[in-house]
């Protein structure tokens, strides 16, 4: 057993779609979670930034003494090298993978499509891992930068005409495409699942990363022997490195819990 923390995070809110998957399979783990909310977004930085960040974030992390490390972020999934942190003493792993092998064992015609920030999409990441499972597979990408300052701002509430139109301006090109699954390459874009899926009807089969990570991790922990074991779960804790008002609002409807308490904002640059 390991009874340490699992250690989360994301540029923003997007990364509580892991954390709410955790919690429904693996209730007495805890989860230090850290949103990077005062630099949000990562998507349309340099990847030199993107990595800068990550390191920042992997560090406040491991200042908790986490047994394994989520980057719940599509966009350091697809930026950050394997090289860059095959230094970490403990297990690491990002959204990309899990979502990937998912798509490819879904897709019926192998043509994936791939939604993601403007940094995901030009690292060609989701299609090179794609076509290193299916190499036949065809792979469009399209990028979607308003999604994540829409989530951020909790405009997630079905029938707000700004995110329907929104969602419409960039997900009506795939409609003239053949794909028969899309990969929702950034974790704000479950919270949009509704506004997605009504575009695409029940003809496409949409790839949640935060839940096809979550059942990764909970997999390895239990292959590992690493499972929390006990009678008292710790409480998780909430980062934050901007205001803790706007965070706690539009993640608590989220995830459907009071955070009273349980959301501390630190700052980021001290790591």
């Amino acid at each position: 057993m390991d009874n340490r923390p699992i250690g989360v995070f994301d540029s923003g809110l997007g990364g509580l779609t892991v954390v709410k998957e955790l919690k429904n399979i693996l209730p007495d783990e805890q989860i230090i979670y850290f949103g990077d909310t005062g630099r949000v977004p990562y998507g349309n930085r340099s990847r030199e930034t993107i990595r800068r960040y990550t390191a920042q974030d992997i560090r406040l992390l491991q200042s908790f003494d986490v047994k394994m490390i989520v980057a719940a972020c599509g966009t350091v999934s697809a930026n950050v090298l394997e090289k860059e942190i095959e230094g970490l003493k403990v297990p690491y792993t990002g959204v990309l993978l899990p979502a990937v092998q998912s798509a490819c064992a879904v897709s019926t015609n192998g043509v994936i499509g791939v939604i993601g920030t403007t940094a995901t999409v030009r690292s060609g990441a989701y299609g090179k891992a794609i076509r290193g499972i299916r190499p036949d597979a065809k792979v469009i990408g399209h990028d979607c930068p308003l999604f994540v300052p829409l989530v951020e701002n909790g405009m997630v509430e079905r029938g707000n005409r700004i995110t329907e139109l929104t969602v419409q301006m960039y997900l009506t090109p795939f409609l003239t495409e053949d794909i028969d699954t899309l990969i929702m390459g950034c974790t704000h874009y479950p919270l949009l699942y509704g506004f997605i899926s009504d575009i695409f009807g029940n003809h496409v089969t949409l790839i949640d990363p935060g839940k096809e990570t979550a059942h990764y991790v909970q997999n390895y922990l239990t292959s590992s022997n690493m499972l929390f074991e006990g009678d008292d779960p710790q409480p998780n804790r909430y980062f934050v490195s901007d205001t803790v008002d706007g965070f706690c609002e539009t993640a608590e409807k989220f995830l459907q819990r009071d955070l009273n308490g349980q959301v501390e904002r630190i700052m980021i640059e001290d790591y």
